[in-house]
Parts: C-alpha cells; structure tokens; sequence
C-alpha cells in the first residue's frame, strides 16, 4: 500500500474516518517527523472532547470497568474512544497486554475506537504520544476520550496532569490502602472506584476510602469538589450507570465554576514541558555520534561530573546548531 503524506489524511480524520485516525495515530506514537505539521493542524481543530483518565493498580480491574463504561457512553449516544497504555515488551518495545482482545465486546461499533499503545519506556503511566493521539480522537468527533494507563505508583500520576477528569480504581485485597495515600495515588483522583464490590471485603474497602476523604484527602487538584466513592461489579454488572452520570457531573462543574479552563492551562502547561524534553532527546540522539564517546571517557574516570558532562553537550550542541542555521 502506497504510503499516504500525513497532510492529506487531515480531511479523513476531521470526518472521522478509522483508516485514516489509525494511521495519524501510528505516526504520532513513532514521533514521525513528517507528521509533524498534520499533528500541528489537528491540535488547532481539536479542544472539544472530555478527556477521562483511569488509572489504578494492576489487577484492579480496570480494563473491564474501561470496557463496560464504554458500553455506557454508547447508550447515552455518544462517540467514545479509548487510548490503553500498555507496558512494553522488553524485547520488541511492543505492546504486550492486548487491550483490543480485552474489549473484544466492542468490536463492530462505528461509535468506538480502541488504541493500544506501548509505554517503550517511558515513566509517568502515559506512552509517548499518548496526548497527540488524544489530539487525533479529538478532532475525529469522539465525545469522551477515555486514557487507561499502565498501573500507579509514585512516578505514575502523569494522568493527572493530562485528563480533565480522573478516575482511580481500588479493589479489595489488593494491597496496603494507606500505602498508596503516601505514594499520593489517591489525591490524584475526582472520582473513586472500588470495583469487584461483590467480593466479602469490598464493604471495609469502600468505608476505608470514605474515612480517607472525611480525613481530608481532597482530590481534583485544589478544585472545590469532593471526589465520590463509586462500588462497581463487572460480574453483577452493577455501578457503571452511576460512576458515568458521576464523571458527567464532574465536567458539568468543571464548566460551570470556570475551573475547566485551569484544568486545561495545566495540561498545555505540562505538554509544552513535554514537547520540549522530547525535543531535546532526539537532539541527543542526533548528536551523539562522536560528541559522547569523549564525554563518557571523563566520565568513566571522573574528571567531570555528569551534570558537567550534560551542560558541555549541551553548548556543543547549540554551537552546531547556530553555525548550521
């Protein structure tokens, strides 16, 4: 198949064609240089959708909920797409989970897309290009973007920064609940889950998570509301009406107390950071090739220190740059 430059499948994805979302949205996960301009374009036309992050510790059960929420969104007749993260293979870089097989139930319905996407590394829960392709299933036409990420830990609350409204799961049995209070996982969150709630223990895991928030522990990033406990069962297939119509009122008061627009300064905020650790990653990339070999022989015997070493690279760099200008 020919390949197609990514300015002429702007038109198909502003009419929300797949074929042409899927392949913007390759180009946008490999950092393709010649997509650059597309994905420009497609950022000015997107701003639109209400972005949803799900995050929450392995096992939780988030797939499935993602799944079942999805199911939810279509019955109130919106368009939802769903950007999993998945961790990376550490063989291939791939993505390993298979998120499309997970939510094999959707398959068919024009109104959702699913996307994997692999970490390949990358910290904070979130794939590079995972906001990009966000960008993408914006301008598409999808109403709800919906980013499942990895897991949590205490590197791991990117989502936060990236989501207008944001989801943590909790299950019974799954670990020290206290624990992730210090790690700050459930300060991240708008909205509580503790799904599985037709397990024994499901009650003291919801009552735990409530005494919490009577404590104090205040989601929303300083945004006057008081985050929800929601208990979903996949298996009574109970709760997931009422943790939408919870998500719902949440961008309802985000619009109406004004603080949307805080939530999305943040958001450029936290890109423009992003766009420019990437940009000067591939501008080590590019010159790495006989500018680091001397660096790490000071290195290796300690003559400069790393910090040193970086900032050398770094006036080299420009140096080149300016003189190539």
């Amino acid at each position: 198949m020919p390949y197609i430059p990514s300015a002429q499948l702007i038109p198909g994805v502003l009419a929300g064609e797949t074929r042409a979302v899927a392949r913007l949205l390759s180009r946008a996960e490999a950092g393709n240089r010649e997509a650059r301009p597309a994905l420009d374009h497609v950022f000015a036309r997107a701003g639109k959708a209400h972005i949803v992050g799900i995050t929450g510790v392995p096992g939780s059960g988030k797939s499935t909920l993602v799944a079942k929420l999805a199911a939810a969104i279509r019955a109130s007749g919106r368009k939802v797409a769903i950007v999993a993260i998945d961790p990376s293979s550490p063989f291939s870089g791939g993505s390993i989970l298979g998120d499309r097989i997970r939510m094999s139930d959707l398959a068919g319905d024009a109104g959702v897309f699913v996307r994997s996407m692999a970490t390949r590394g990358a910290m904070g829960g979130l794939a590079r290009g995972t906001l990009e392709a966000v960008d993408v299933l914006d301008a598409a036409g999808y109403d709800i973007v919906i980013i499942e990420t990895v897991g949590v830990g205490q590197d791991e609350v990117e989502v936060a920064r990236a989501a207008h409204t944001v989801v943590v799961v909790s299950a019974p049995g799954l670990g020290d609940d206290i624990q992730a209070i210090k790690a700050g996982i459930l300060e991240i969150a708008d909205v509580h889950v503790v799904s599985k709630c037709d397990k024994p223990d499901a009650n003291k895991t919801i009552a735990e998570l409530k005494a919490m928030l009577t404590l104090g522990v205040q989601g929303g990033n300083g945004v006057a509301w008081r985050p929800p406990v929601v208990p979903t069962s996949a298996y009574r297939e109970e709760g997931v009406k009422p943790l939408l119509e919870v998500i719902d009122r949440h961008r309802a008061m985000l619009d109406e107390s004004g603080t949307m627009d805080a939530r999305r300064a943040t958001i450029a905020e936290r890109r423009l950071l992003k766009a420019g650790e990437e940009i000067l990653r591939d501008r080590f990339e590019r010159h790495r090739e006989g500018r680091i070999a001397p660096l790490l022989a000071e290195l290796r015997s300690r003559a400069v220190s790393p910090h040193t070493a970086a900032e050398r690279l770094l006036k080299e760099m420009s140096a080149t740059d300016s003189e190539s200008a």
